[in-house]
């Protein structure tokens, strides 16, 4: 039977993130957001170093993605992504960072705070940080000379550098209790896209969260990038994001894949990676028609409905 309304936890940060959100939304309202701690640059990084607070950015994302789609809804959704423009301190920041900051000082809570930013947009869903600290991220990398480490999310995203290994900085941070008591209740939990080794792979560092992902009886899904072409997944193909993904988290299970046919460089080794973490592969266009490396919100929608209802076949065969 085809889930109505199902519970879905998308795991990741930034703007693919906010792609997966954004379709996700336009199928369900039981989504659980759990969004990465990390981010060093920027407004983020401003204040977590001045005030020793999780950084907001990419959670202030998730909730844009989510809200409700009413004039209501669009109006804050634009007052929470405006960046000030000015020669003076307040250059750059997002006027979201500063009142989800200002939540968590009032309340002494960022799940609480997180909340009341959702009710006042009118989210179709939930924004958690990943864990409960703010975290930083560590990776060796391949260069000519041997292995090197680069220190920072912001560096790592950057780097064009082959990544080996990625590292959590405190290594066994506590996760969200509210994030991992989510993924242990969801039907679904998506993978991707965005940044591969700064925003999604993080969540399968954290103890009690990567825990989770392993014994939850929902359903896994990973959607892949629509490009390689720039930072820290520079001229890494389809089958390498998800050999990177099975080599951080060897025994988890994966029950789909969606990969865009225009960035599936080789479909069989692409079937067949997908087939050593226990995956179906999905090949749908769901990059938008403009050419641009970004996923449109309707295409995405109608394929993650094909995952969830196990429509996995070229002219939608069940799988089951």
């Amino acid at each position: 039977m085809p889930l109505v309304n199902p519970a879905v936890v998308a795991l990741g940060g930034g703007h693919g993130l906010s792609a997966t959100l954004s379709a996700l939304r336009l199928m369900s309202d039981r989504i659980t957001a759990v969004v990465t701690v990390a981010d060093d640059g920027g407004s983020s990084g401003r204040l977590r170093a001045e005030l020793g607070v999780l950084p907001p950015g990419d959670l202030r994302m998730a909730l844009a993605a989510l809200c409700d789609d009413s004039e209501w809804g669009r109006t804050w959704s634009s007052v929470l992504q405006h960046r000030f423009s000015s020669s003076g301190d307040l250059d750059q920041h997002a006027v979201g960072n500063l009142l989800i900051v200002a939540l968590w000082e009032l309340l002494d809570d960022p799940v609480a705070g997180l909340d009341w930013v959702g009710k006042l947009l009118g989210a179709r869903g939930r924004v958690l940080p990943m864990a409960a600290v703010p975290l930083g991220i560590e990776a060796d990398v391949r260069t000519g000379d041997g292995l090197a480490t680069i220190v920072g999310q912001s560096q790592v995203a950057l780097t064009h550098e082959r990544i080996e290994q990625l590292r959590l900085v405190p290594p066994d941070p506590p996760a969200c209790p509210e994030a991992v008591e989510a993924v242990m209740a969801a039907d679904w939990v998506v993978l991707g896209p965005g940044s591969w080794y700064s925003s999604v792979m993080p969540h399968l560092l954290v103890p009690e969260l990567a825990r989770a992902l392993h014994d939850t009886s929902a359903r896994r899904c990973v959607v892949l990038n629509l490009s390689n072409t720039s930072g820290e997944t520079f001229g890494l193909t389809a089958t390498d994001h998800l050999e990177a993904l099975h080599k951080h988290a060897p025994d988890l299970r994966i029950d789909a894949v969606i990969a865009d046919p225009s960035a599936a460089e080789d479909i069989g080794l692409l079937v067949d990676e997908s087939a050593r973490t226990g995956a179906r592969l999905l090949l749908r266009q769901v990059g938008r028609s403009d050419g641009t490396p970004q996923h449109d919100a309707l295409r995405l929608a109608a394929a993650l409905r094909d995952v969830f209802d196990g429509f996995l076949g070229d002219v939608g065969t069940s799988a089951r």
